[in-house]
């Protein structure tokens, strides 16, 4: 009698917690937010803002830590949300902003055990544009002149916005760059530039820590910004152009704009899939006051963290929009991030 008492007992554990209501489960709850930055970067820095702050607009006064988790982009931190983590709202993550098209470009990409249109987007902190730095001493001044120099571009990996980004400008602008692979993130990336190890740098976005490090060598007349790769211009650079602007054809401008749906993503913020509604709905309210929190735009102030939220319902329309594109669009954009 007592083994059928506690079976029964065990059974009801998981509805009773489902039964929780948003106030009762967040009720001094210890949260985690795991991201897939290493310590120091752009989206640790965001990552340490969003979990100092949202928890005050949560009921229940929870807390939350940052947890670390960078590897493979940030497939190690994706898969985890995806396939370990809790889903019951204890949980929040902090992607890299190309996991949203990893599975697009790569279908068959075995590493990466999500679907980023599972996820449960809260949203982002800021919407990117990446840029293309280039040193004067390259001589390098136009799109012309690119067109007949070869230049060399540092990158992290194959599969990072530097290196997809230059294969897409060689192949719709006849452009000549030659990709370094293989620094350890954007900050040695830009390091490879002081150092001249490399000509110049294809950014996936801009944050406070990239800025910070080459405004010197572009004060000093060292390096220029050549190009803007997003769907609108940065204020700071509003004589220079985006690729959408210079790109030679429709197909050209389409497949761009295909690639730089992660530049809206910015610094994207997840929930794993299935987490109850009320609680999703809970956070994600919680997320959007956070981005309108005086304090924390006070704090991401102080530290020159850009904030220029997106919804995360406006992210999963992006994601819908981008995974349904015509087949011929798809398949070239596919073939050109092999």
């Amino acid at each position: 009698m007592k083994r059928f008492f506690l079976s029964a007992l065990l059974l009801s554990l998981p509805l009773a917690v489902q039964a929780q209501s948003p106030a009762e489960f967040f009720k001094n709850r210890k949260m985690t937010l795991v991201t897939s930055a290493s310590t120091g970067g752009g989206y640790d820095q965001y990552a340490r803002l969003v979990a100092r702050h949202m928890p005050k607009h949560l009921p229940g006064a929870p807390t939350m830590i940052v947890q670390n988790m960078p590897g493979a982009e940030g497939i190690k931190a994706a898969n985890y949300l995806y396939t370990v983590a809790a889903r019951d709202g204890s949980i929040v993550g902090g992607l890299q902003r190309n996991n949203g098209l990893t599975k697009f470009y790569h279908p068959d990409n075995a590493n990466a055990q999500f679907d980023a249109r599972k996820f449960i987007w809260l949203g982002s902190t800021q919407q990117e544009i990446g840029f293309f730095l280039l040193r004067n001493a390259t001589g390098v001044k136009n799109l012309e002149d690119l067109r007949n120099k070869e230049v060399t571009i540092s990158s992290s990996a194959r599969n990072s916005p530097s290196s997809i980004y230059s294969r897409l400008l060689n192949e719709f602008f006849t452009t000549k760059m030659r990709v370094i692979e293989g620094y350890d993130g954007s900050q040695a990336a830009l390091m490879a530039i002081e150092r001249g190890e490399v000509d110049g740098h294809i950014s996936g976005g801009t944050s406070a820590a990239f800025r910070a490090r080459y405004r010197p060598w572009e004060k000093a007349g060292e390096v220029f910004v050549a190009m803007q790769l997003g769907m609108d211009r940065d204020k700071e650079y509003p004589d220079v152009p985006t690729v959408l602007e210079l790109a030679p054809n429709p197909t050209a401008r389409a497949i761009f704009e295909i690639a730089f749906v992660e530049q809206v993503m910015g610094r994207p913020f997840v929930l794993p899939p299935e987490v109850p509604k009320d609680r999703a709905d809970v956070l994600r309210a919680a997320f959007d006051l956070t981005m309108k929190d005086a304090g924390f735009l006070e704090d991401a102030a102080k530290v020159g963290a850009e904030i220029d939220p997106v919804s995360g319902e406006r992210i999963n329309e992006l994601l819908d929009k981008v995974y349904s594109a015509p087949a011929e669009l798809t398949q070239r954009l596919r073939e050109l991030v092999q």
